[in-house]
């Protein structure tokens, strides 16, 4: 049981966790949005390439047990067919916003994905993981003091009826995404083409990163064929393969004041919708 003064401090906190741009109101009327600031709200989250940051000191942490955990059943719902890689990507990227994207942990946002998954495609209610959530608290109440955490699941239930995607039998043998190779035809561009990255409206999800939008580079490999990540992330088996592309770019031409050499070079990965000939 919580008191009045104890919500009331939560409640506190959440309303910290503000998106909008200080200048603007919540919920702002359309004659004060410009198109900076719409696109700005749409951008998938996990696109934080580019962004100004501030230096952080890299620790190379040991894994808790926890992460351990969701690591495991992450790749056990991939290989039992219920999710796709780019789909869980999708769920615990980007759809969880921004304040929760920059503000949980990495495998936080990975296991609330598992969570969104499960009930989306009603393999379990809400109502269930709620109640199961609480089992677990009242097990480890005052926390584990050195103890590991334990499954005890109530049941075990007959999957046979379960809606599962073939991805994980298709790729047997194969690998992903080379079970996609031979189906995108002829590649569009070649070793040495050079290349603008296109701008296309960006809602939902992408992989192609907004640093390089708009930028003109050169193929530097032809890599392989799969579905571009904004069919993919749906589980959309039918989602026609294309061929993805390495390309390369001159540093000191991507980035506004760069400071280093002139022979500097990027290289990054993009699907060959976001495109075209340079000439």
């Amino acid at each position: 049981m919580s008191t009045a003064a104890e919500r009331a401090a939560q409640l506190e906190l959440v309303s910290r966790l503000k998106s909008a741009y200080p200048e603007l109101p919540d919920a702002p009327t359309p004659d004060l949005l410009d198109h900076a600031r719409i696109t700005a709200y749409l951008k998938p989250v996990h696109d934080v390439g580019g962004e100004p940051c501030a230096p952080e000191e890299f620790v190379n942490k040991e894994y808790e047990q926890w992460e351990e955990l969701t690591y495991v059943i992450c790749e056990v719902l991939a290989w039992r067919g219920i999710w796709l890689s780019e789909e869980r990507r999708r769920i615990g990227n980007v759809d969880v916003g921004r304040a929760e994207y920059l503000g949980l942990p990495y495998y936080g946002r990975w296991l609330l994905a598992v969570a969104r998954d499960l009930v989306e495609k009603h393999h379990l209610a809400l109502g269930e993981i709620s109640e199961r959530m609480a089992e677990v608290s009242s097990r480890y109440a005052g926390g584990l003091d050195g103890r590991k955490l334990e499954a005890q699941p109530k049941s075990e239930g007959d999957g046979s009826q379960v809606k599962r995607n073939s991805h994980h039998k298709d790729a047997v043998g194969k690998g992903d995404p080379q079970k996609y190779s031979g189906l995108a035809g002829e590649p569009g561009f070649k070793v040495g083409d050079r290349v603008t990255v296109r701008e296309l409206p960006v809602i939902f999800y992408t992989r192609t990163p907004e640093y390089c939008r708009g930028a003109t580079g050169e193929i530097a490999s032809v890599a392989y064929e799969s579905p571009a990540a904004e069919d993919e992330t749906w589980d959309r088996e039918d989602a026609k393969p294309e061929w993805f592309y390495v390309v390369q770019f001159n540093m000191s031409e991507l980035w506004d004041g760069y400071t280093g050499t002139a022979t500097d070079t990027l290289r990054t990965e993009l699907p060959e919708r976001w495109l075209e000939s340079a000439h």
